[in-house]
């Protein structure tokens, strides 16, 4: 998979929108690829976590997220499920899963149908090892910011906690599991 013809395909290169995506996929990966490299008992995919880092935002383009230069019609919670449609109809369904799953740190079907999410109501919780590791890598680093500065966990905490005891708890795991 060649990741980056991949973004091209739906981000015009050197635009606003594509040098986000890009700057943020490429900081993502490279957390998610450190990650990965120091938890080699776990066997992760490398190849796989490489290329699912690289595209699981590929979605935000169908979605009204102005900040980022995105002007679709979705709302931003659903660049996931959007994205993941997207790539699976490409024939890559388990980077689909990927894209799907990575926002925030999963949502349960019951929690989506419980706040009204506008997202498909079954569970969209990371479940492989390399889906963990992403999302994980992913909670580091803001798209809107820009800059792709790498956060502090005090700081990845702090805006977790935020949307409840259940996110912050599968957050913990995975920093008993990846730290």
């Amino acid at each position: 998979m060649d990741t980056i013809e991949l973004i091209s395909k739906y981000y015009k290169p050197k635009s606003k929108a594509y040098e986000i995506l890009l700057g943020h996929s490429q900081a993502v990966t490279e957390k998610a690829l450190r990650i990965a490299l120091n938890n080699s008992a776990l066997n992760p995919d490398i190849k796989f976590i490489e290329e699912a880092s690289m595209i699981h935002d590929i979605g935000i383009f169908l979605t009204n997220a102005p900040k980022l230069y995105c002007y679709g019609d979705y709302p931003y919670l659903a660049h996931g499920y959007l994205g993941c449609e997207l790539i699976t109809k490409l024939g890559f369904p388990e980077h689909g899963l990927v894209c799907e799953r990575h926002t925030g740190v999963g949502f349960s079907k019951e929690e989506i149908l419980q706040k009204k999410l506008p997202l498909p109501s079954r569970d969209l919780i990371p479940e492989s090892v390399e889906e963990q590791i992403i999302a994980f890598a992913d909670k580091f680093f803001s798209k809107s910011s820009g800059n792709n500065k790498e956060k502090t966990l005090k700081e990845v905490r702090k805006s977790i906690a935020a949307f409840g005891n259940s996110n912050i708890s599968r957050f913990e795991e995975w920093c008993k599991l990846f730290l």
